[in-house]
């Protein structure tokens, strides 16, 4: 095994290439890998170092520790500075966070990301893009997977909206606006991922990436995909608990607005409805009760609207943070969730019925003309 010079190595990330793959590690495990403005920036600095390098033929994105892959941006940081009024350094930490999710998206060589523990928010951002490399999204049988921003009053950016459109059925949907967590068999039924691999057959899979011969990125692939196989037990995706209720999920999340799925919901705890149906809808029904109510109609027209390229989806989630930090329910959702813990969110509107489509439609405002937007120059 051969290692060449490290790009970048920190107190929480660390990137070097090891027969001729590009690792990159994450090491903020205090704080499950939430991602830093310099944690992107070395990520994207490494990726752009090895796009042209015929000595890298593919990258590994990974944790070494058992928690988290990756839980997302780093919240607290974003509170204060937008109780400080910072607004470039938000702006800056999205502009480069989606910037950065694009790079991914549109790697020219395989991308493998390993998806042990919490893969939340940002960890969806440097994860998903996989699928369009020709690499992986790896899951394990400790994955926890969401876009939980509706519970903050956010919204699922980082380009997820792309791949939660293309779900099957009203899964997107469904998992947009309830921000609920699932595992690894029903990431794979969601589409959310290509295969699994035992928590621990990693380390071993790591010392044959790092031994085995490689003429191409397909070879590491391959090598992967071999290793994973080797599993003895396998989730089965058309049983996990995603699919058993998927029946439900598309009746009542296809309608074409949040307020019509509650009300499809209550609907279904009537006397007449199965039991087991009638739990399930009031359970959801419940969370949707807790859930910011404008933060889950923008949540889903992000789905709704994400026909498009990832490039047009990460341009209005752009727009969509600047929006939610500036008259959304994201700040007091970081305050009542994560900063003084009380769970008891003034949100802007009370209930989803008091949410105006107006109000909705201002959000996806941009405050920036077409040809200034920080974003622009991004294309699929």
């Amino acid at each position: 095994m051969s290692i060449t010079a490290t790009l970048a190595t920190s107190d929480e990330i660390v990137t070097y290439v090891a027969n001729h793959i590009g690792f990159i590690e994450l090491e903020r495990p205090k704080a499950l890998n939430a991602l830093s403005t310099g944690m992107i920036r070395a990520m994207h600095a490494a990726l752009e170092g090895w796009r042209e390098d015929s000595g890298v033929h593919a990258v590994v994105i990974r944790s070494q520790h058992a928690r988290a892959f990756c839980a997302g941006g780093d919240i607290r940081f974003l509170y204060e500075s937008a109780q400080r009024g910072e607004r470039d350094a938000l702006d800056t930490f999205f502009i480069e966070e989606y910037a950065l999710n694009h790079a991914i998206f549109t790697y020219p060589k395989p991308y493998v990301a390993l998806m042990n523990g919490v893969v939340m928010g940002g960890g969806m951002g440097i994860s998903q893009g996989a699928h369009r490399t020709h690499g992986l999204r790896v899951v394990t049988g400790s994955t926890r997977m969401a876009m939980p921003e509706t519970r903050i009053g956010l919204f699922p950016d980082v380009g997820a909206g792309w791949f939660l459109a293309r779900a099957p059925g009203a899964l997107g949907r469904y998992l947009a606006i309830t921000g609920e967590t699932i595992g690894a068999a029903d990431a794979l039924y969601a589409g959310l991922a290509d295969i699994y691999i035992d928590d621990a057959a990693l380390p071993a899979l790591i010392d044959t990436l790092k031994r085995e011969s490689f003429a191409s990125g397909a070879d590491v692939v391959a090598c992967v995909a071999r290793e994973a196989a080797r599993c003895e037990i396998m989730p089965r995706p058309d049983a996990s608990p995603l699919a058993q209720v998927r029946v439900l999920i598309d009746r009542h999340f296809s309608k074409p607005d949040v307020g019509q799925i509650l009300k499809s919901l209550e609907t279904e705890t009537g006397a007449e409805a199965e039991c087991e149906a009638a739990e399930w809808a009031e359970q959801t029904a419940a969370v949707l009760r807790e859930r910011s109510p404008l933060s889950m109609a923008i949540s889903l027209e992000v789905v709704t609207r994400a026909e498009g390229s990832m490039a047009e989806c990460l341009r209005r989630d752009l727009d969509l943070t600047r929006s939610c930090f500036a008259q959304g329910d994201v700040i007091e959702g970081i305050r009542a969730r994560i900063i003084d813990k009380d769970n008891r969110p003034a949100w802007r509107f009370a209930q989803i019925e008091d949410v105006p489509a107006e109000a909705v439609e201002k959000m996806f405002e941009s405050p920036w003309p077409a040809d200034a937007h920080p974003l622009r120059e991004l294309q699929d």
